[in-house]
């Protein structure tokens, strides 16, 4: 467990006047840590559940199976960071630094997937009102495509070929002197949370890449988002569509479109929720990188704890959540009372089309 006693040559460095942040940074700990093992939990499940049902490799469930991929590696990442946060060594500099290069290529990663999913979410609600619309049933591969394998890849290999300048310059300029102090292994974005005239200034090259840093993930943040509101957009129309036609769709359908409504609106929530306090003190870091703003950047720190390292919790119960409702809907569809064999048959295929989007 964490001793203050034992930073007490840092603890003087984070005080002015009665105010000590090396509290904010314990709290900040524990929230990293019970966050961390929580999505840790939440990301394997989903894992575990999509490969035990053999549905990893569908084309449907891949994104999020990525998804839930990055989720724990990240969630790792911010375990390790508040293990290293106990420990004093020589080699806490680099292994910070480079813990930290490490975080960001696989929460821009889990950007990337996150989009992917709703794009997915989006196809999969145009397709079913479509075939609604035809009468004819949903075309459903157990292949992806070659456009779905490629932005699986760019999706992992995008983020490394962005931080690769933060980590090879980095490395050669010694940029990791910097991070010698404990909360520097915290989550992203730490830094002292005021500024003295005593404090380590960044040489020029490393002031770059910090900048460079914060640019990209806001860059990757606001490009996710504005996709992903172009898609729910788009969805919406087709749901509302789908909720306004009469002997069109029918009721299972209707159920089924309405939970996929959620899920693609669910996602971009906690995509949302879990990251904007980190777009806010990142941006905070560019536009004033001279002050620490303190109290400010102090709830923001404590936020992004709590929210950044609970992704892949979150993103678990809405999947588990939305899955629940679509079994279901299958099964109401299955055992409802019917008066001819034709009929059971055709509920029958309803509830296996049903299961295709759980």
């Amino acid at each position: 467990m964490w001793n203050p006693e034992s930073f007490s040559s840092w603890n003087q460095s984070n005080m002015t006047g009665a105010r000590d942040w090396t509290e904010v940074y314990e709290v900040v700990w524990w929230i990293q840590l019970v966050m961390g093992v929580l999505s840790v939990l939440g990301s394997s499940s989903i894992i575990v559940c999509l490969i035990s049902q053999r549905l990893s490799r569908t084309p449907e469930l891949q994104p999020l199976f990525q998804l839930s991929v990055a989720d724990l590696l990240l969630a790792a990442c911010w375990l390790v960071g508040a293990a290293l946060f106990c420990l004093r060594c020589g080699l806490l500099n680099s292994l910070c630094y480079n813990l930290h290069i490490l975080e960001q290529i696989f929460f821009m990663a889990s950007f990337c997937f996150t989009l992917t999913c709703v794009w997915n979410l989006y196809q999969e609600i145009r397709e079913k009102f479509n075939s609604c619309l035809s009468g004819h049933s949903v075309q459903v591969s157990n292949r992806m495509s070659t456009g779905a394998k490629t932005a699986a890849i760019l999706s992992w290999l995008g983020p490394v070929l962005f931080m690769l300048p933060v980590f090879v310059v980095g490395n050669m300029n010694v940029c990791q002197t910097n991070s010698s102090q404990p909360y520097k292994c915290l989550l992203m974005h730490t830094d002292a949370l005021y500024r003295t005239s005593h404090g380590h200034q960044l040489s020029a090259s490393c002031s770059l890449l910090h900048t460079y840093r914060m640019v990209v993930f806001l860059a990757t943040f606001l490009l996710t988002l504005i996709s992903i509101i172009v898609l729910v957009a788009k969805a919406r129309h087709f749901h509302v569509r789908a909720m306004a036609s009469n002997g069109i769709v029918g009721p299972e359908q209707r159920a089924a479109l309405r939970v996929l409504d959620q899920r693609v609106v669910l996602y971009p929530l906690v995509f949302v929720l879990c990251w904007g306090s980190a777009v806010a003190l990142a941006f905070l870091r560019v536009a004033e990188p001279s002050t620490g703003h303190g109290w400010a950047a102090a709830g923001l720190y404590v936020a992004q704890a709590l929210t950044s390292a609970s992704q892949g919790f979150l993103n678990c119960l809405v999947y588990g959540w939305t899955s629940v409702h679509l079994r279901q809907v299958g099964l109401t569809a299955l055992t409802r009372d019917t008066q001819t064999p034709l009929l059971q048959s055709q509920q029958t295929r309803s509830y296996k089309s049903l299961r295709a989007f759980c």
